[in-house]
């Protein structure tokens, strides 16, 4: 466009541009795009995993609780003292805390203090080669054969080795005893025997005489205690005593126990009872009597009186509960509610093994159809099945296989139980307690139903929904 402008007679021309200026036109960036979705998608996958409940993994294994009482008790057994009819050095020929018959040879007087073939008056011997290699047979086969889980095991080991070395001096002495008596060299020197069977101890204490009746308070107090032993080769006189027979293999160890414990025991028979000193149990017939009003226990034994028959005093504990089976903490503890069904309304669909229920459905035109539903069995008892309520609908009807019995759903019962985690989901396994501790449940073993021996299960069950994913 070219227009003419007159000013002051000057002739100005103007032009016009014809040019127009656009917007410039957007173009979409579609990986732009796509990385904005994925780090949105990343955000959003961190934000909800640091938030999200987790579900800490705990190995089960098996165990067991136990719960004990430690006391000190006394034992009152049936036990003769003997007392020397002479003056003289005594020497014995059993060893102590040994069995022995009537007529048995115990022990012998002298006028003089007896050498033996060692050179030694004292209560020494000398091993031949063929006993020190018996003894080291029997400590290479302790030692190769030894855990540190039994160390119990090491008590009756050195038991056992004691008594080897006793039996073993002893019969050294005998030998020689029998040899001087049948040589005649030892004239002085008179033989005495035992008058009927039991165990032969060489010690007294004074409380020979003490039965379940005559037990006092007193006596079951230990700090004023004092036991008399007897060795060979000292001087005894006429009317001391020089050994004691305990000729019943009952025996009564009877001990004070707290309130606690008699509520625990009052209604009990018989208690399971651990001996400190070797580490042994025994199952003890309970008895229960107040005295000056303390609570005392009387435990009755018919066996192993041998293993103590030189203890007056015993440290025991009594063990009020000891039970095994899978160990598991009281955190992993759930409930779950399941629709209880009689078992015979379970089935098998077609050709599957799976099992399931036939639930009676409509299908889209309103007819009445039967319909196979798989589900799983989360526990059975007496004839029913507990089955999971989230596959079914509130009321629904199932049919009893090859019948035309029907049973509607509607009655719930609640389960315990843990999360078992071992497919990398969370699912509920019934648990039948047998005992407990402050931290920890003892639950059956072997259940079909329930947990197994290094199950994985969630450690703690709260926030849990069965089949969540285990991050």
């Amino acid at each position: 466009c070219n227009e003419k402008i007159i000013l002051g007679g000057l002739v100005l021309s103007s032009y016009t541009s014809n040019i127009r200026t656009y917007r410039k036109k957007k173009y979409i960036n579609i990986g732009l795009i796509i990385f904005g979705i994925i780090f949105l998608y990343l955000i959003v996958t961190i934000i909800l995993y640091l938030t999200a409940p987790r579900i800490t993994p705990y190995e089960v294994r098996e165990g067991s609780i136990l719960k004990d009482n430690a006391y000190t008790g006394i034992a009152i057994r049936t036990e003769n003292v003997t007392y020397a009819d002479n003056s003289g050095y005594i020497n014995y020929y059993t060893t102590d805390n040994s069995k022995v018959r009537a007529g048995t040879n115990i022990y012998t007087l002298s006028n003089e203090k007896l050498t033996f073939s060692n050179g030694s008056s004292e209560d020494n011997v000398t091993l031949s080669e063929e006993q020190k290699n018996a003894l080291s047979l029997k400590i290479q086969t302790f030692s190769e054969s030894f855990k540190d889980a039994s160390f119990s095991d090491m008590y009756l080991f050195k038991n056992e080795m004691e008594s080897s070395l006793q039996s073993i001096s002893s019969q050294s002495k005998m030998d020689q005893l029998n040899s001087a008596l049948s040589n005649g060299t030892l004239s002085d020197m008179n033989l005495y025997s035992t008058a009927e069977d039991g165990i032969v101890v060489y010690s007294v204490d004074g409380m020979e005489g003490l039965t379940k009746d005559t037990v006092t308070l007193e006596s079951l107090d230990k700090s004023n205690y004092q036991k008399t032993e007897f060795a060979n080769n000292t001087k005894v006189n006429a009317g001391d005593p020089v050994y004691k027979l305990v000729t019943d293999e009952s025996w009564t160890l009877v001990t004070e126990i707290s309130k606690e414990t008699y509520d625990v025991l009052k209604e009990k028979k018989s208690v399971k009872v651990r001996f400190s000193k070797d580490n042994q149990t025994l199952w003890g017939n309970l008895e229960i009597k107040e005295l000056d009003g303390h609570i005392l226990a009387y435990l009755g034994f018919d066996n192993s009186m041998i293993r103590y028959a030189n203890e007056r005093y015993l440290d025991i504990e009594l063990i009020l509960e000891d039970q095994s089976g899978l160990k598991i903490p009281k955190s992993a503890e759930t409930k779950k509610d399941f629709y209880v069904v009689p078992k015979s309304y379970i089935t098998q669909g077609g050709n599957s093994s799976e099992q399931g229920v036939l639930r009676q459905t409509t299908d889209k035109n309103g007819e009445s159809i039967t319909e196979f539903l798989p589900v799983n069995i989360y526990y059975e008892e007496n004839e029913t099945v507990y089955l999971d309520p989230n596959v079914f609908q509130e009321n629904d009807v199932i049919i009893k296989p090859e019948s035309t019995e029907t049973y509607q759903l509607k009655e719930k019962k609640s389960l315990k139980g843990v999360y078992n985690i071992n497919k990398g989901y969370a699912m509920f396994k019934q648990i039948n307690i047998l005992s407990e501790s402050e931290e920890y449940y003892i639950v059956e073993e072997g259940n079909s139903y329930g947990l197994s021996n290094y199950d994985r299960i969630a450690l703690d069950s709260t926030g849990i929904k069965e089949n969540d994913i285990v991050f």
